[in-house]
């Protein structure tokens, strides 16, 4: 994009998640800092690249299985990031046309693109907020107009959590105050960068890219160990991650995947976790 016609609140000198991993992805929605940026994290892991492409894998795992198999028609997609091929409305709505989707992202442009996008969906709703300030969401009039408190929601905090480093506790806050205005039946799915905590070459890269995202110009991103993601879900129910195996946190392509893994996962593959999990 070009940095001097840049849309009002928005810095081109100043990278962004969403746009970052929109370059990631193959996107031209971004600028030359957010392609700086990927290319550093390159430097340290040159399959980064392939991380969010597994992420964006799993999002389509996770929403199939919500849609058909959960029964969801509401969802409420927290950092929703560049529209892309394959967006969360996309993919619930082909189990049911009106289910009803709100996206959140504090991006100025992902909201302008979000925006031009849902013009024509009338199911579908966008609005410009924080998660990590859940009320901006909870009470937003949008998404109380649109959704139907009294019926489940699917909250997904998908490779969003973990943008944010000041406050080691808030993410917890923030999945607790979602959780506790979930109606009975509704889940959570959370992706999140995994730090093993054994010593291992995983750690060394996880580490690295922290440093990376650290000294450049986006928001630091922490990292936080199986147990630790597990936390974010207090106590709601894992749900198992694939045909006979137990309900817990795992790397994103162990999670349901569409088919035998006929290898060993790649640290690109490994270095991201998920849970998915419902309120009782």
């Amino acid at each position: 994009m070009d940095a001097v016609n840049a849309p009002p609140g928005v810095n081109p000198d100043q990278s962004s998640a969403a746009r970052v991993y929109d370059y990631l992805l193959g996107g031209k929605d971004n600028y030359e800092i957010d392609r700086q940026v990927a290319r550093e994290a390159a430097r340290v892991m040159p399959g980064i690249a392939e991380t969010a492409r597994v992420n964006r894998h799993l999002m389509t795992r996770v929403c199939r299985f919500l849609a058909h198999h959960a029964g969801i028609r509401q969802f409420i997609d927290c950092g929703s990031g560049m529209p892309t091929a394959e967006n969360v409305h996309q993919i619930v709505q082909r189990a049911d046309s009106g289910t009803k989707v709100v996206y959140v992202d504090y991006d100025p442009v992902v909201a302008s693109h979000g925006r031009a996008m849902l013009d024509e969906n009338e199911f579908t709703e966008y609005i410009q907020a924080d998660f990590f300030d859940p009320p901006s969401i909870l009470d937003h009039p949008t998404v109380n107009l649109h959704l139907d408190w009294g019926q489940p929601i699917a909250v997904l905090f998908l490779l969003a959590l973990h943008h944010q480093t000041g406050d080691r506790e808030l993410p917890g806050k923030v999945t607790r105050e979602f959780i506790d205005r979930l109606p009975s039946g509704s889940y959570v799915a959370i992706s999140h960068l995994l730090d093993p905590h054994d010593g291992s070459e995983d750690e060394r890269v996880v580490q690295g890219l922290l440093e990376s995202f650290h000294n450049g110009s986006m928001k630091d991103v922490s990292a936080r160990t199986r147990a630790e993601i597990k936390d974010l879900f207090h106590d709601l129910e894992l749900i198992p991650s694939g045909p006979n195996k137990p309900a817990e946190i795992v790397p994103v392509v162990e999670w349901w995947p569409d088919g035998p893994l006929l290898g060993e996962p790649t640290v690109a593959q490994r270095i991201v976790a998920v849970g998915v999990a419902r309120k009782p």
